[in-house]
């Protein structure tokens, strides 16, 4: 590959690596290249959403790194997982779906950042998911993510005694926390599609490997970029 030349290179095959890699590919007209310093996440442990606490807790998935010393709990550091392979921390993480709440998003553009109220982005949330209930006010039903409510708390009685209890206690009740109202007791939302792990590997990179406009490089740790004015060499 010495001699080949790419219009761009994505540093991180993570979860944002992978939907870059997806989307600028799309049109067909650019050369991209795609460096991940992990390697394959083809793995029973990483693609069964049961078994998250095997990978996160694995080097070869894990880049393990830990906080400086925190002052506020006597001055202990804190594990912070992030993920090495294709996928990136989407590859180890929990898999809980949380879009945030609509007031934050509108807070940030009161705040000077114009074109993020919630009501800007939601079409974009739509746009990435395929929401297991289908396309809705909120929700989308033909995006590359797949969403779900786990099996809909179906077989484990104990799903619905939790959420009754906490509507017993006073909190409101929520089917949708990423549509109508966040704030409640309700099913929680997973990127998980057909029971395996929703990693943006599998939903934006997979879909798109075989496209003659994308090389891919695993296990391949970059140090620098070396530059000449303002394009990469090296």
């Amino acid at each position: 590959m010495a001699d080949t030349t790419f219009d761009y290179i994505i540093v991180g095959a993570g979860s944002a690596g992978c939907v870059l890699a997806n989307r600028l590919t799309a049109c067909g007209k650019h050369s991209v290249l795609l460096l991940e310093a992990g390697g394959s996440d083809r793995n029973i442990l990483v693609q069964m959403p049961t078994a998250l606490s095997y990978p996160m807790a694995s080097k070869t998935y894990n880049w393990g790194y830990d906080s400086e010393p925190e002052p506020a709990v006597n001055d202990r550091k804190i594990t912070s997982p992030r993920g090495k392979g294709l996928g990136g921390t989407s590859t180890i993480n929990g898999m809980v779906y949380v879009r945030g709440h609509a007031c934050d998003f509108d807070e940030w553009e009161e705040h000077g950042a114009p074109g993020w109220r919630y009501a800007d982005c939601l079409p974009y949330f739509k746009r990435a998911e395929s929401w297991q209930g289908g396309e809705d006010v909120y929700r989308g039903g033909e995006g590359p993510l797949g969403v779900t409510g786990g099996n809909n708390m179906a077989g484990n009685p104990l799903y619905q005694a939790f959420i009754d209890a906490g509507v017993e206690a006073g909190y409101p009740r929520t089917d949708d926390y990423n549509g109508l109202r966040q704030e409640g007791f309700g099913p929680m939302h997973m990127t998980v599609r057909g029971g395996v792990r929703e990693s943006t590997s599998r939903a934006y990179l997979s879909p798109v490997m075989r496209r003659p406009n994308l090389t891919v490089m695993s296990n391949a740790l970059v140090d620098k970029i070396l530059f000449e004015g303002k394009r990469a060499v090296a």
